[in-house]
């Protein structure tokens, strides 16, 4: 081996074992010590068993719970593996739709469930998160708003009057991170699991 190539395979090599291998197992042990539950994914238990993550949505369909906001992930499709279907919430394929403002196929299913939302609640402005997906398909979160609009369908759907699901969304509101960062918003899981609570009363 020639004198030039050594120092450079050594500090490859060095290179490797410390950013590859000590670096990301410190950092990962230093998190499970510190956080345990969030770096274990932050994941919800009801009952003994896992019913979901803090920071991944999930497709809520059923009128008698929150929606959360749409989601463009994708799967593969059974029936043709070069294609791809709609999979809802999907967190192995974390992404948006990539559909731009001037698509036919954003603009027509946005137009589809602006008239659902307009029909279920007549007269109030839809808001933009409940027709628009995240960048990242994933999003656990609706903003208070978005929240309050879906409560005469709940109210119906669980038989409860519209003032107390109004207090149980305004209990689940989570402000600005340290006060400044982001915008007020409500976790829809954490927000169906109380109403589950609220109505096994």
């Amino acid at each position: 081996m020639s004198n030039p190539l050594r120092p450079a395979l050594v500090l490859l090599v060095a290179q490797t074992a410390v950013t590859g291998l000590a670096y990301p197992l410190a950092v990962t042990g230093l998190a499970g010590t510190i956080f345990p539950a969030k770096a274990a994914g932050s994941l919800v238990e009801r009952g003994g068993r896992v019913v979901g993550s803090e920071l991944i949505g999930q497709n809520f369909a059923s009128a008698g719970y929150f929606h959360g906001r749409p989601s463009a992930t994708t799967a593969p499709d059974p029936a043709d593996p070069a294609k791809t279907v709609p999979a809802p919430y999907n967190a192995g394929n974390s992404m948006g739709s990539n559909l731009g403002p001037t698509s036919a196929a954003l603009a027509e299913r946005v137009r589809g469930d602006l008239g659902a939302l307009r029909a279920e609640n007549p007269g109030r402005p839809v808001p933009v998160d409940l027709v628009t997906a995240s960048g990242s398909g994933l999003d656990p979160d609706i903003s208070p708003e978005a929240a309050l609009f879906q409560l005469p369908r709940v109210a119906k759907a669980r038989n409860i009057p519209e003032d107390r699901l109004r207090d149980l969304v305004a209990g689940q509101v989570r402000g600005r991170t340290l006060g400044l960062l982001g915008e007020p918003r409500v976790n829809v899981l954490a927000l169906n699991l109380a109403l589950d609570e609220l109505t096994s009363r």
